[in-house]
């Protein structure tokens, strides 16, 4: 009986937590503290430089043979797809390989995209141990690198963060449809 109470019990806070927002959250966590240099060697403090804002973040890394490429292509169709819609929100790719990817070998990855560099920060500078904890501890997202070779596991998915810093939701970044939902989402936020 005091099993059922408290399965009730969270149902009803699940619901009640859901009502307060204009879309379907399936995450909540706050973004943890991270500091780190931009493609062009800036400095940049996270959460507190993007207080007050949404805000898109991935995971990637430059030497990657598998999802960054067509994850990479569709942060890039996201901002086209923001600034059609006139929605400046920020977007942050993490490299999961920090000891080699430097600001100048991030921004050669990432010219192909056609980035604005206005809107879109591809992040390196600090360790490998502090971008596996922040994407564990932030985004609940595992990250290892792979026995015997250059390759890391790293999640997949772009993650939106509100402007209190909390992660509110994921996204699959391998998807190119999801990109439409992101900017439904953001659209109904803005509400």
């Amino acid at each position: 009986m005091k099993y059922r109470l408290l399965m009730m019990g969270t149902v009803i806070l699940v619901i009640l937590s859901a009502c307060g927002s204009p879309i379907q959250e399936n995450m909540s966590r706050d973004v943890h503290a991270l500091s780190a240099v931009n493609q062009e060697g800036e400095q940049v403090q996270l959460p507190s430089d993007l207080e007050g804002s949404y805000w898109i973040v991935d995971f990637i890394f430059t030497n990657c043979e598998t999802v960054c490429p067509p994850m990479t292509g569709n942060m890039a169709r996201l901002q086209q797809l923001l600034k059609q819609e006139k929605l400046s929100i920020p977007l942050m790719s993490f490299t999961v390989d920090p000891e080699n990817d430097s600001p100048s070998k991030l921004k050669e990855f990432s010219e192909p995209y056609q980035p604005d560099y206005d809107q879109w920060s591809f992040l390196t500078g600090y360790t490998f141990k502090e971008i596996k904890e922040f994407s564990i501890k932030s985004f609940q997202s595992p990250l290892k690198q792979l026995e015997d070779t250059d390759q890391f596991a790293h999640g997949t998915s772009f993650y939106l963060i509100n402007p209190e810093g909390e992660v509110i939701k994921s996204y699959s970044g391998t998807k190119a449809d999801s990109m439409n939902k992101i900017i439904e989402d953001i659209k109904a936020l803005k509400e």
